[in-house]
Formats: structure tokens, C-alpha cells, sequence
């Protein structure tokens, strides 16, 4: 299997777990605020990490260092930069699933897919393709028709289209830096950097309600180490043979797990209206990538660095 092959199989299994979180994550944000919830998730996750860590460094005398290795100020950098995205993302999707269902967020947050070629077009200073344009409006019509179904628009829509929006900045800054660093160090680094935000948030914001309930624990365990941790790490090498646009349309995907995972975890179903505005949504997701494609220098894929 190409390294290409590799990258594109670790992003469709990041994309079927991040569909599994929708449900767990709206079932926690009953018991937890979005901050707590987010702290401890993170917090899981690092300590998750650790082990991995320690045996890398006990065995880096038989590896080449990494260029900028675990001290290097351009890697703190760049993590810290990337978990301000994280966790604008993931702070704005937790704040929509209080309000608005999980499959319905899953579909509006997927518009991030849509936004990544718009966000290269400005970014690279070029005319918007034809099919672009013929993309926005079928997510804005699926988008409506899903909104449709479950009633008036509440915050949660709003929220989760801000969380699409911050999403797409994460892929695009994550493709333009994911070759710069060894894959692990990179990926803690980002994790802590979350981590610390989103503690400060907490404490300013929930200071009375920082310790989870029982019944919160077994779900954050699997939120903090399955569906961040190792998806973290996964997404990080997969985007290093997979350009931000090849990528945006697998986690295309997205959606469509959330909502069968939804209705197995939590019973929410999807109506005509929404199945067809989904349907749209997906529609607009692979006609954008189609808008995005280019020649290699428009989007340089990132060359392929080992786990350190």
C-alpha cells in the first residue's frame, strides 16, 4: 500500500469516529458544561499520549532527531497555533449540541468541507471556479432544508456553522505545517495547547462544576483517548500524503456516519426534508472538492515525515 493509500485509509477511520462523537458528546453536555467537558477530553487525551511518547524518547537514539526535535520553538509554535484552532472547533461544536440535534450539527458542521476551497481560493489569490459556485448555494439549500425539518433555526445551527468555519482553518493550517514536524511531538503539543485553553476557560466559566459525575467518566475516556488522541495523531499523519482538499472530502463523510451512529446511540432519526438536505450537503461537499482541484502547485501535497 502507497504511503498515499495509508493516509487516505487513516482519514476515513478518523472520519467514522468523529461521527460516533456527535451523539456521545451531546449525551455529555448534560451532565458537563462545554469548557469541562473539553478540559477533561483533552486533558485524557495527553495523558493518552504519554506512554507513546516515553517510548519514543527512550528509543530515539536509533532514529534520526526530528529537524526541529521535542525543544524547538517552531514546534510550540505551530502546535499552540493549531490548538487555538482545535478548540475554537470543538468549544463552538460542544455549545451547538446543547441546543440543536446531533445529526443535524453533523450536517452544518460539514460545511467546513465546502469552505476549504473557498478559504484556498482567497488564500491563493485566485478566481473561484464555476462548480464553487454552483457548491455554495446547494449547501446553503441543504442547509436550510435540515434547519426545515427540525423547526426554527436555533443557536446550536449557529453554532455549528461557526465551528464549520473554524474547522476549515484548522485543515488549511494543519496541510500548510504537518511536514514541518515529527508527527507525535506535534500532535501533544496541540493537545496541550487545548488543553491549558480550554482549563482557563473552565475555571472562568464553570469554577463550581470541574469534577465530572460517574456516569460521565466511561464517555470521556473514550472521547479523550479514541476520538482525540488517536484520531489527533491519525489526522496529522494522514494529512501528510493527503492535501487539505483530498482530505476535506473524505471528512465528507462526516456527516453521514454521524447520523447513523446517532440513531443506534441516541434515536434521533432523519425525516424526508432532512435526508434530502443532507443529500445536498454532501452533493455540494464533492462538488467543491471537484471546484478545488488543481495543478500540483496549487495544492502541494505534504511530503511524507516518519513518527518520531
Amino acid at each position: 500500500m502507497s504511503a498515499q493509500a495509508r493516509g487516505v485509509v487513516l482519514l476515513v477511520l478518523v472520519t467514522c469516529l468523529w461521527g460516533s462523537t456527535f451523539a456521545v458528546v451531546k449525551t455529555l453536555g448534560e451532565l458537563l458544561p462545554p469548557p469541562v467537558l473539553i478540559a477533561w477530553r483533552f486533558l485524557i487525551a495527553a495523558v493518552a499520549l504519554l506512554p507513546l511518547v516515553a517510548w519514543t524518547r527512550r528509543n530515539a537514539g536509533r532514529a534520526p532527531r526530528a529537524p526541529d526535535g521535542w525543544r524547538g520553538r517552531s514546534l510550540w509554535r505551530d502546535g499552540a497555533l493549531l490548538g487555538a484552532w482545535l478548540i475554537a472547533g470543538y468549544g463552538t461544536q460542544t455549545i451547538a449540541l446543547q441546543t440543536t440535534t446531533a445529526n443535524r450539527a453533523a450536517f452544518f458542521t460539514a460545511l467546513s468541507v465546502v469552505l476549504v476551497p473557498v478559504w484556498l481560493v482567497f488564500a491563493q489569490r485566485r478566481r473561484m471556479p464555476a462548480l464553487l459556485w454552483t457548491a455554495l448555494p446547494l449547501a446553503v439549500l441543504g442547509l436550510a432544508l435540515l434547519s426545515w425539518e427540525g423547526g426554527a433555526l436555533v443557536s446550536g445551527d449557529v453554532w455549528a456553522l461557526a465551528c464549520a468555519v473554524t474547522y476549515a482553518g484548522f485543515i488549511v493550517t494543519l496541510e500548510r505545517m504537518a511536514h514541518r514536524h515529527a508527527a507525535l511531538p506535534f500532535t501533544l503539543v496541540q493537545v496541550l495547547s487545548v488543553t491549558v485553553l480550554a482549563w482557563v476557560w473552565a475555571a472562568i466559566a464553570a469554577p463550581g462544576q470541574l469534577w465530572p459525575p460517574a456516569g460521565a467518566w466511561g464517555p470521556l475516556l473514550y472521547l479523550g483517548v479514541i476520538a482525540t488522541a488517536a484520531t489527533t495523531l491519525m489526522q496529522t499523519v494522514g494529512q501528510r500524503t493527503v492535501s487539505a482538499a483530498g482530505a476535506s472530502l473524505i471528512y465528507a463523510l462526516e456527516p453521514v456516519t454521524a447520523t447513523l451512529f446517532s440513531f443506534v446511540l441516541i434515536g434521533e432519526q432523519v425525516g424526508l426534508r432532512g435526508a434530502l438536505g443532507g443529500l445536498l450537503v454532501v452533493a455540494a461537499t464533492i462538488l467543491s472538492q471537484r471546484a478545488g482541484e488543481g495543478p500540483p502547485e496549487a495544492h502541494p501535497e505534504a511530503p511524507a515525515v516518519q513518527v518520531q
